[in-house]
């Protein structure tokens, strides 16, 4: 048989030798052939050869049936039309039916087996691709254990052989890291920590040193001497600030979240390639607080900045702003719920002066895109501000959520202004799996007075990675591009800066890309995460900021998050009541819309694309669009009045939106 999908007998052995099916000889262990002994191999491959000499039989078989088949029907169609005797003809005509069937039940067979091959055709390829990168991969990771096993015992040597090595044994940096081969004649200092260029590579390698006999290395080198003991006084021990005890008693708990089931399918497979801030969804797959509210939780770490206040070196204040930069991704690992999208014209407040030291506002400036403006100020001296617009898209097996807009933080003594942007982050297994969420993608912090730099990069989660998950890396430059500070550490846990003392290019790796190597000082700790409240996963992962921040509060505005009825109902457990009061609060926000549309700009008809531009239009009350000298981009800066108006409890102007 010739048909549609069957293969030749090249084809077939193809197919059988392309290592499809080299997953049938396997012995207990798990092993595959390429860890068999070479009978077995042999005995494979003898089993192969059958297999297709079988299959190159059963192909001429089907050719003679098909053949021989088609002689036998013309044959009785031949003695149909002869005259013979009509008991002859019953028989006759018995047969022929029996023949038919015959006939019949061989190409049903026959298109059995075609749609076999045929299957078996397609999904080959895919096997051979899958089975392909599985060898590769394997490969990898065995040169990988290899290069490992000869760097580790490079260092035994060099340690062994190192004349007055300290007490302490050598340790990495990082879980994972990988190290770089020196010699046993090395004439590098072997108490050295040294970091590859993060721009090529985030592999590095640690040895712990003095700072006395570092001093003396440098000076041996030619380099100009660093006092480490100036930035021991600003960043040693940032991370250790104990947290401020506030005046007003808060909460620390909220109710435990209610196990509710839910086809979370039956929602998003009508939302592929939408985005998300225009698809109602249920509070089901929501946290109990808004998108202002996430977007305060940023300030958790705010004693990084209050201590970069008192940082003579601009270097040095970089390294606690790029801590605090990543320290904002920390409360999201977790937190895979959809915060509420603010209703327009949503405020929230965060006044805190007593035990933060700091006020926040932030009001939602439009609802398509969906965008929020934010200011802070801290009476330890410095302001931040920025208006971020939320661009997400829901990709079938993960959502990406990509913030649009810089971050700006201005210290007043100094002058240092710094701007920077988001990183994406990324919610992975939305259909099927634990939902879990991934950060990606390179930061620039830019001090536009000193024009000091900060290359942060997020490394995504790879499960052939040699990195270590949530890891982020970064080099401080000044305006020169000298390096002075190598960072490291995780966005979920903490952020470690070291001193640069000398950096040199090193040897071309196989590829051809040469790698800075920086010499170090020993690691400080820039940042760590507090730990959760007790009760923490049934309370949404909520840190102890978080849960105070729906906390009902006295003399705020009506239009404050806190005072919004769905979320308080979907905090209470109440999420029935709360899926009907959000679709209440989306109607009411729906009809002024419509309202602004009706009332459109003269001379232009309703429907028309300029009218609907004026209906999305949405004067701030807290803040107004300006042009960023520095980004050259429009965006809402707070304007004031908020605060006067609180201590006045003056609300007239604000809209009823709830």
């Amino acid at each position: 048989m010739k048909g549609r999908g069957c293969w030749d007998t090249a084809s077939v052995r193809s197919f059988c030798s392309s290592g499809c099916l080299t997953k049938f000889k396997k012995d207990d262990s798990g092993d595959d052939d390429e860890a068999a002994t070479p009978a077995d191999k042999s005995e494979l491959h003898h089993t192969l050869k059958n297999l297709s000499l079988k299959l190159d039989d059963l192909s001429t078989c089907n050719d003679l049936i098909a053949k021989h088949g088609a002689a036998l029907q013309r044959s009785l169609s031949e003695l149909d039309g002869l005259k013979i005797p009509s008991e002859s003809g019953e028989k006759l005509k018995a047969v022929n039916e029996r023949a038919t069937l015959f006939r019949i039940t061989s190409n049903a067979m026959i298109n059995a087996c075609r749609d076999f091959l045929e299957l078996a055709e397609i999904h080959s390829r895919k096997w051979q691709r899958a089975l392909q990168y599985e060898q590769e991969q394997r490969v990898h990771l065995e040169e990988t254990i290899e290069q490992l096993a000869k760097q580790h015992n490079s260092l035994e040597r060099a340690f062994r052989g190192a004349p007055g090595r300290p007490a302490n044994p050598s340790k990495s940096f990082s879980e994972g890291s990988l190290l770089t081969p020196k010699g046993e004649d090395s004439e590098e200092d072997e108490d050295t920590e040294y970091f590859d260029a993060m721009e090529d590579s985030t592999s590095f390698i640690t040895v712990i040193t003095e700072a006395k006999e570092e001093r003396k290395a440098e000076g041996s080198s030619g380099t100009s001497s660093v006092d480490w003991s100036s930035t021991d006084n600003v960043l040693d021990g940032a991370s250790l600030v104990p947290k401020g005890s506030s005046k007003v008693k808060r909460r620390v708990r909220i109710p435990n979240k209610p196990n509710y089931s839910l086809n979370l399918w039956s929602i998003m497979k009508n939302c592929i390639g939408r985005e998300l801030s225009r698809i109602p969804m249920p509070v089901n797959f929501n946290e109990p607080l808004s998108m202002l509210q996430r977007l305060t939780e940023d300030l958790e770490y705010h004693h990084l900045l209050d201590k970069a206040v008192h940082c003579t070196s601009s270097v040095e204040q970089m390294c606690l702003v790029a801590a605090f930069s990543v320290s904002s991704y920390s409360t999201t690992v977790h937190r895979i719920a959809k915060p509420f999208n603010p209703m327009l014209g949503e405020t929230f407040e965060l006044d805190r002066l007593d035990d933060m030291g700091l006020r926040s506002l932030c009001e939602q400036v439009s609802h398509h895109p969906p965008s929020a403006a934010h200011y802070v100020f801290s009476k330890h001296g410095w302001s931040l501000w920025q208006e971020i617009t939320i661009s997400s898209k829901f990709r079938g097996k993960y959502i990406s959520i990509m913030p649009l807009g810089a971050i700006h933080l201005e210290f007043q003594a100094s002058g240092n202004h710094y701007v920077w942007r988001k990183s994406t982050s990324t919610v992975h297994n939305i259909i099927v799996g634990k939902l879990w969420i991934d950060q990606s993608g390179d930061i620039e912090i830019v001090n536009h007075k000193t024009n000091d730099r900060c290359q942060l990069k997020f490394l995504p989660y790879s499960y052939f990675s040699k990195e270590p998950a949530r890891k982020v890396t970064g080099v401080v430059s000044d305006s020169q591009g000298k390096a002075h500070y190598v960072l490291s550490g995780s966005w979920d846990e903490q952020m470690e800066c070291s001193k640069v003392v000398h950096s040199s290019p090193s040897s071309p790796s196989s590829d051809g890309k040469q790698k800075t190597v920086y010499q170090t000082l020993s690691a400080k700790l820039l940042w760590k995460k507090y730990p959760l409240p007790e009760n923490a996963e049934n309370m949404y992962y909520f840190s102890e900021l978080a849960l105070t921040l729906n906390e009902h509060e006295e003399g705020v505005a009506p239009t404050d998050s806190r005072l919004r009825p769905d979320q308080r109902l979907m905090e209470k457990g109440r999420w029935d009541e709360a899926n009907a009061e959000k679709q209440r609060l989306e109607e009411k926000q729906r009809l002024s819309r419509r309202r602004r549309l009706e009332a459109c700009v003269p001379g232009s008809s309703c429907g028309s694309e300029e009218a609907e531009k004026e209906a999305d239009t949405y004067t701030p009350l807290w803040f107004e669009k300006r042009l960023d000298p520095l980004t050259g981009e429009m965006a809402c800066v707070y304007k004031g009045g908020y605060w006067e108006a609180k201590e006045k409890q003056d609300w007239h102007m604000c809209p009823n939106i709830f």
